[in-house]
């Protein structure tokens, strides 16, 4: 699979698993500029599909962008590390361990493929970061928000 472009970081985004759940809320509509389109602009939530994130044009939605797939996977390792999930009590591991969700994200994000994670932290809040590409081969007509030139 041949790609190429630049990535985007969004998040972290931090909330209850209730907000989380309002999924109308995390799809765009079917016109740009319907109902449903305007409530998805307006929220912060993680869209259901990451490459949704593209369509958030406003200047605080993407907060990072890179050329190299290395740095962004970096950003990925500073966001778990300050958002780490939360740990058992009986000290089994609730999520895949680090250095295999890095591993993934250093296979992927060069092939074109977003990398989202999304975890339970110590409070019982849900914490959500991704790495979109872009442009996005499962969404190849949103325009990059900011193109890199």
């Amino acid at each position: 699979m041949n790609w190429a472009g630049h990535w985007r970081g969004y998040g972290p985004w931090v909330g209850s698993r209730d907000t989380y759940g309002k999924e109308h809320f995390r799809r765009p509509g079917l016109l740009p500029h319907d109902e449903q389109s305007r409530a998805f602009l307006a929220q912060a939530i993680p869209p259901m599909m990451t490459g949704h994130w593209l369509l958030r044009r406003e200047e605080t939605a993407a907060e990072r962008t890179w050329t190299d797939a290395d740095l962004a996977v970096r950003w990925l390792n500073k966001l778990y590390v300050e958002y780490p999930p939360f740990s058992r009590d009986d000290g089994k591991r609730a999520y895949t361990d680090l250095k295999t969700k890095l591993d993934y994200a250093r296979d992927a994000l060069p092939r074109g493929v977003d990398v989202a994670w999304v975890h339970y932290n110590r409070l019982s809040n849900l914490v959500s970061f991704s790495v979109v590409c872009c442009p996005n081969h499962f969404h190849p007509g949103i325009p990059c928000p900011r193109p890199l030139h």
